[in-house]
């Protein structure tokens, strides 16, 4: 089965003012459907068709650039979609939130070291949440497509919670502001979403 681009569970215009509804028409309908496209012309003939992406991922041959891009790219925007709601914002509940205040302190630290983390990116790339096993959590940003899942990126745990701060994600609405899409971020996170794959995951 080739992957196919997830549709989204929100209309475009449904995290706006945050978000706004034409970046979320290219970002969603050109890059993600891009990558999607590109990782099944990728993968197509060898023995990496028919595997989920988490499999091509985690035993991934970092060589393979198209793989490597395209696949990250894949996964990387349908976590991203996953993990906002019209209905976002607020703060963790529950594990999720006790995991984040024995790691960072309190959710207002962890807001400002996610932030740093998302800002700090030199050029494209991701910040990233993660869950090791055993519950603990930790944050860290990878270049580009990467994340996470790949061997030897960085974090080695799994991303519950990403944010895109390559400029296609932000430029329309926030031009070179990145803090600003950053802090907007935060009013779109579907924390109980979050939460639920902390409890998977952990």
């Amino acid at each position: 089965m080739a992957f196919e681009l997830p549709k989204l569970k929100y209309a475009f215009d449904a995290l706006e003012p945050h978000i706004d509804a034409k970046t979320m028409e290219i970002h969603h309908g050109k890059h993600h459907a891009g990558y999607t496209k590109k990782l099944n012309a990728a993968i197509e003939g060898t023995d990496l068709e028919g595997k989920n992406i988490e499999n091509i991922l985690e035993n991934l041959d970092k060589s393979n650039k198209a793989v490597r891009n395209n696949g990250g790219g894949f996964y990387n925007h349908r976590l991203f979609w996953e993990i906002m709601s019209p209905d976002g914002g607020g703060k963790p509940s529950g594990e999720l939130e006790k995991a984040i205040d024995n790691a960072f302190g309190s959710f207002d630290a962890f807001k400002e070291e996610f932030s740093k983390a998302a800002a700090g990116q030199f050029g494209s790339g991701w910040a990233w949440l993660c869950v090791h096993e055993g519950g603990k959590v930790e944050i860290c940003s990878t270049a580009n497509q990467d994340n996470p899942l790949m061997p030897g990126i960085g974090c080695e745990g799994t991303p519950i919670l990403g944010i895109d701060v390559w400029e296609h994600a932000y430029y329309l609405n926030y031009q070179n502001k990145r803090p600003e899409y950053i802090d907007a971020f935060f009013n779109v996170i579907d924390w109980k979403e979050v939460g639920s794959r902390y409890a998977k995951h952990k």
